[in-house]
């Protein structure tokens, strides 16, 4: 095979397939790795043109068709995969030569393959790549981190097929080693709490306001065009719209209520909890999708206990109760993922800029949203801003809609319907912005039972008090 091509990569699944036409059309080419003869042959009828884009099932054949210094992109399952797909590059490949991990692996992992690969002269860096299948074809989010060098390389690429903001390609260098794959992750911890924000607020629509699927369908897209801009909004004004070709009616109406995931957001927030930054917006989405999977129990629960006749509110009333509400319980939940990532670059070495990091979601990526302009802008103003909830043009915006957070998180205890996403994002507000809170007491109670020790308000140093004599 004379052609040298520019570009490769390994995992031809819809994502992979997607992303390397997505190369392909943007004046690159590109060629194709799989184990899988019918993913070969598929990207290879749907390219078209070979000497555009090419595939292959043969790791060899596959590595001596790329230009070096060889790019590679793995769109592979995080795990052990990864490591087998490095392993069976390492035979062809040369120095000099870059490796890009694109899936979601863990942060750690990531490390371990960038100083791994780095002893042997290779060029690494994990890239999360955010925006679907639909996102891998027209351009998606891409967050890239690692071998500034190996970066470099690839930066034509990747700027080329990237979703644009303005002719701005959302993808930017973020910092060193695993710095791509904790923001991607981050990223997706925001997306499990933003996910379940939105249906928490279609749930009390629906059982409050008995808001139909048509007035549903009015009342997301309504909201699409205004502050609440965003992917998932849109979508789900779309999905309300969704006619079942399997029964009468619309399909939202026979999907079980039970709610998947791949780990991710649970990784967020379980490494929130070791850098000791409360997310609970975060958290508490990942734990409802794990009880959403406990149906049987659920059902057999709902017959035990009695629960609340719904005092239903005018439609008016609660649909702008509910966007205020909703629009508030966004901000919190991007200043909790946010404020992770800022004390995490401090953690891990990262050096991230925040704004840089909130200007390549603003298209591409399922976080993108009309609100990321704005945090841009707050960040770009103060780059050392702790927490969104501190910037001056987050004040009004915060002020002007709690209230409606704090009625409806009083009507959904009220009336049974479960709101844990804004009631969790209105107690860490609460939490936040509170100059004293109760913990005095938890630590009179650790100093009682455990000597644990405790400090002042009136003095400096650390005490501790024999208890009950």
């Amino acid at each position: 095979m004379e052609q040298a091509y520019d570009f490769g990569l390994i995992g031809l699944g819809v994502m992979g397939r997607n992303f390397i036409l997505n190369v392909a059309d943007n004046g690159f080419t590109a060629f194709g790795n799989d184990l899988d003869d019918e993913k070969v042959n598929a990207l290879k009828e749907e390219g078209g043109d070979l000497a555009k884009v090419n595939a292959t099932t043969d790791v060899a054949t596959f590595v001596k068709a790329l230009a070096k210094p060889r790019k590679i992109m793995m769109l592979v399952p995080a795990g052990k995969i990864v490591d087998a797909v490095i392993e069976g590059l390492l035979p062809h490949i040369d120095k000099g030569d870059i490796i890009i991990d694109g899936g979601n692996s863990f942060f750690t992992d990531t490390d371990r393959r960038e100083a791994y690969l780095s002893e042997k002269g290779i060029h690494f860096f994990g890239a999360g790549v955010s925006g679907g299948a639909k996102g891998a074809r027209k351009g998606p989010s891409i967050m890239p981190g690692g071998s500034k060098e190996g970066y470099a390389a690839v930066q034509p690429i990747f700027e080329a097929v990237s979703a644009k903001y303005r002719g701005e390609p959302c993808v930017a260098y973020l910092g060193p080693k695993s710095a791509g794959n904790y923001v991607k992750m981050v990223h997706n911890g925001i997306e499990y709490g933003l996910m379940q924000l939105t249906s928490e607020i279609y749930d009390v629509l629906k059982k409050g306001g008995d808001l139909s699927n048509k007035e549903l369908h009015r009342t997301f897209k309504t909201w699409n065009e205004g502050r609440l801009q965003s992917f998932l909004v849109e979508i789900t004004s779309e999905i309300f719209e969704q006619r079942d070709e399997l029964a009468e009616g619309h399909l939202i109406d026979q999907i079980l209520d039970k709610a998947k995931q791949k780990g991710t957001g649970k990784w967020t927030s379980q490494n929130a909890m070791d850098l000791g930054i409360p997310v609970p917006s975060i958290d508490i989405a990942v734990s409802m999708r794990e009880l959403s999977a406990l149906k049987d129990e659920r059902v057999k629960a709902d017959a035990l206990y009695d629960r609340p006749a719904v005092t239903g509110i005018d439609k008016e009333i609660l649909t702008k109760m509910t966007e205020e509400a909703l629009y508030f319980s966004f901000i919190i939940t991007y200043a909790q993922g946010l404020h992770q990532l800022a004390d995490a670059s401090k953690e891990y070495g990262y050096d991230v800029d925040i704004a840089t990091i909130a200007k390549i979601w603003r298209a591409g990526c399922i976080i993108r949203a009309g609100l990321l302009a704005d945090i841009t802008d707050a960040f770009k103003a103060d780059a050392t801003l702790p927490n969104l909830l501190l910037s001056p043009s987050f004040i009004e915006k915060v002020k002007a809609t709690v209230g409606s957070a704090r009625k409806l998180v009083a009507y959904g205890a009220t009336n049974g319907i479960p709101l844990p996403g804004v009631s969790n994002s209105l107690t860490y507000f609460d939490a936040y912005t509170a100059t004293r809170l109760p913990l005095n007491l938890i630590q009179a109670q650790r100093d009682y039972f455990g000597s644990h020790t405790y400090e002042r308000l009136d003095k400096e140093g650390i005490f501790h008090t024999e208890w009950g004599q």
